[in-house]
């Protein structure tokens, strides 16, 4: 069984889900996208401004439970561009320096076209 985990202040999903979901000492984040508290598009055609706000609401749900960036092991990562690819790795690198998380990323539509990132993260809080 997991425990649903919702940060207050957290975006209002656009779909039936929790953004996190914790199972002992394992954290699983939603896939986040730059929707505002109304489920409103946010950054429209700006890949950095929403990778950032993308990263930020993936940090709050594990600062929710205790973690940081630190924390998150693994992200699943993906862009609407192929030509987006350098200006999200340039973002992402400011979160996860120079020891980042393993990921993989795919070129995919998302669920709307003005959409252009979307990241779903693995975060462990236990002690290693």
């Amino acid at each position: 069984m997991f425990t649903p985990v919702i940060p207050e202040g957290a975006p209002k999903p656009i779909a039936p889900f929790v953004p996190g979901s914790r199972v002992g000492d394992t954290l699983y984040v939603a896939g986040m996208l730059a929707l505002g508290p109304d489920g409103e598009s946010l950054h429209t055609g700006d890949v950095k401004a929403q990778t950032r706000y993308v990263i930020d609401e993936i940090l709050r749900v594990v600062k929710s439970e205790g973690g940081s960036a630190e924390d998150i092991c693994y992200n699943a990562i993906f862009l609407k561009n192929r030509e987006d690819y350098a200006a999200f790795n340039e973002v992402y690198a400011e979160y996860f320096g120079a020891n980042p998380p393993a990921r993989y990323c795919i070129i995919s539509e998302l669920v709307r076209d003005e959409l252009l990132v979307e990241i779903a993260s693995t975060a462990y809080l236990g002690k290693p």
